[in-house]
């Protein structure tokens, strides 16, 4: 009688590269849809942030994807131990990119809101915050790409440099937003896609945690670091 077991084996690791690749295409696309929001801002470009808000719905179809694909192999294979973990943490890190996605999309949104108006100073600032951001995203990706725990920890120990440059932006726009007693409007939109890049850095920091449990099988029990956000609408 021939033995299946070796073949199974193969079977499912070549079916956990497919599902990391799969994360890999899906963040790429957020990552794409984040430098198209940021263009979009600095070009104050409404058509392209229609183009933006549009294609969003390709990273809601990968999140699907990826849910079936780790729900298949949950029922099919009853994974344990490394392989489960690998499983549960690209459902995870699939629901944090696709709210990047939506971040991103709302930012264009509001960009074409404020199109129109004249440029105050904090336009200036949210391109270095989103360029932060960014860089975090790509770093971490990198790190689940790699298993690399150490890399993933070092991501997550500097999630405050993300909040303190955002308090700084938030100062700035309401600054601004004094000296320009009319333009409410813009100055809200301003502050709301200031709000949206922070809370990506937050997602990033959130796979982050992902990347570290799958890499050492250990969750972070670390106080996450945070700077002061004393003028977050959220708090």
């Amino acid at each position: 009688m021939t033995n299946s077991a070796p073949h199974i084996v193969s079977a499912f690791e070549d079916a956990l590269k497919r599902l990391k690749s799969a994360i890999v295409q899906m963040a790429g696309a957020a990552e794409t849809q984040l430098d198209q929001a940021m263009t979009c801002l600095a070009q104050r470009n409404p058509e392209l942030a229609l183009e933006i808000v549009q294609s969003d719905a390709r990273l809601d179809s990968f999140e699907q994807d990826i849910e079936a694909h780790c729900l298949s192999l949950l029922v099919l294979r009853q994974p344990v131990a490394d392989d489960l973990r690998e499983v549960i943490a690209a459902l995870k890190i699939a629901g944090n990119l696709e709210r990047i996605g939506d971040y991103a999309a709302n930012s264009a949104k509001r960009t074409a809101a404020i199109a129109s108006f004249p440029e105050t100073a904090p336009f200036a600032g949210l391109p270095k915050l989103g360029r932060l951001v960014r860089e975090r995203l790509t770093s971490v990706i990198d790190a689940y790409v790699d298993t690399d725990g150490e890399a993933a920890l070092r991501i997550w120990r500097t999630d405050d440099e993300v909040d303190a440059l955002y308090t700084s932006l938030c100062g700035e726009i309401e600054r601004s937003a004094v000296e320009h007693p009319g333009g409410f409007m813009p100055h809200m939109h301003l502050m709301m896609i200031a709000k949206n890049l922070e809370r990506i850095g937050d997602h990033a920091t959130n796979i982050a945690e992902v990347v570290y449990f799958v890499s050492t099988g250990r969750p972070l029990l670390e106080e996450r670091p945070k700077a002061d956000r004393s003028c977050d609408p959220a708090q």
